[in-house]
């Protein structure tokens, strides 16, 4: 008796741990299948987004690095070592871009981030964990803010002219390479993520338009769209700008729309003014820089275009540390209605890589009648 009821006790047991792991695996079977479902609805809104026309998309970007001349206003440029240390985030930083993720949330957008590699060393990323778990993307910004451009050592990153033997023996190419690829590995291993999108440190008037070889190799990296494009107005006024500087950064958005390269790379430039050049270089007021803002968006709005409001949180919060500047797009985008949506760069690049694939489209239908015609 007590044999059979212990064969039996031991029968109930086997049958319970069966059923928990059952349980536990279609349990895992239905998460995982409710995350593939919202990441499909997801992928299907950004296209629907990105295919109407009608509507103008508006991206808020942070680049999550430190700047020259921050936090303290009045200190001198050189007064912080944060080019050889972009990733050391203060909390203050942080802080201001949990908050500003939360404002955008409540908005009905996402904020759009892009991470220097060397903040995953710090000891706590749980503030980049929020952001992420409430849905806002994160993008490559390479692991030491090294320029991709450079093609002499000295130019890669002040970083590496203070210790030439972290690439000694190595090409620029090769280093610069290796630290897209190193950002990307500690993303996945200290966020479990992957990134979305690539932004170039420092940008360029041209983006990479000239460099067939860093587009191939962005797109070997598995890299379909990145950011690195900006062109300001020159010749604007410090301190004081006037409604012809105004006029000026408006005129400049037109070159400021997401196209595709010939190699099939999808650039996504990002908008003046720059938080950087309107606050340091030209000292400009916080009144000044809301009323081009607004400007901007305003004719994003009515032209139906993309406006990609790229700025350092770091600067940030030391010149608008109430936020008015985000609660102004997101209040402009609301009152807009259906006309204007606040989403990630990815829509951008799904609008471009769309109006490219009709174009083609359009081409090839034309060189068809043309044929015809001939025969």
């Amino acid at each position: 008796m007590n044999q059979y009821l212990g064969q039996s006790s031991k029968s109930k047991q086997s049958q319970t741990t069966i059923s928990r792991r059952q349980f536990l695996s279609s349990s895992v079977a239905t998460v995982a299948g409710l995350s593939m479902v919202s990441r499909l609805v997801a992928d299907e809104e950004k296209t629907d987004l990105a295919t109407n026309a009608s509507k103008a998309l508006i991206a808020i970007s942070y680049d999550l690095e430190m700047s020259a001349g921050y936090p303290i206003k009045g200190k001198p440029r050189n007064a912080y070592p944060w080019d050889h240390q972009k990733g050391n985030l203060n909390d203050e930083t942080k802080q201001y871009t949990v908050e500003s993720c939360r404002i955008v949330k409540e908005a009905g957008g996402v904020l759009h981030s892009f991470l220097v590699g060397q903040v995953l060393e710090h000891k706590n990323v749980d503030w980049l964990k929020q952001i992420i778990q409430a849905g806002h993307p994160i993008g490559n910004h390479t692991y030491d803010h090294v320029r991709i451009t450079a093609k002499n050592p000295n130019d890669i990153q002040y970083r590496f002219q203070r210790a030439p033997w972290l690439i000694k023996g190595k090409t620029p190419a090769e280093v610069i390479s290796e630290n897209i690829r190193l950002c990307e590995l500690a993303m996945q291993q200290r966020l479990g993520i992957k990134p979305a999108g690539f932004r170039t440190p420092y940008a360029f008037a041209n983006g990479i338009a000239d460099r067939v070889d860093l587009q191939e190799m962005l797109l070997s990296l598995g890299y379909t769209w990145i950011s690195s494009q900006y062109r300001g107005p020159s010749n604007v006024n410090h301190k004081n700008p006037t409604k012809a500087d105004f006029d000026a950064f408006i005129a400049t958005h037109k070159q400021h729309q997401p196209y595709v390269y010939p190699t099939g790379l999808i650039e996504v430039p990002f908008s003046p003014p720059m938080d950087v050049g309107a606050f340091r270089a030209r000292s400009w007021k916080l009144d000044d820089f809301l009323q081009l803002i607004e400007k901007s968006v305003l004719w994003a709005i009515e032209n139906r275009a993309t406006y990609d409001f790229g700025v350092h949180p770091s600067v940030m919060y030391v010149e608008d540390p109430e936020f008015k500047t985000i609660k102004l797009i997101c209040n402009l985008v609301k009152t807009a209605g259906d006309r204007a949506a606040i989403v990630d760069l990815g829509t951008f690049a799904r609008r471009a890589r769309q109006q490219y694939e009709k174009q083609n489209q359009k081409r090839a239908q034309q060189k068809s009648v043309n044929n015809e015609k001939c025969l």
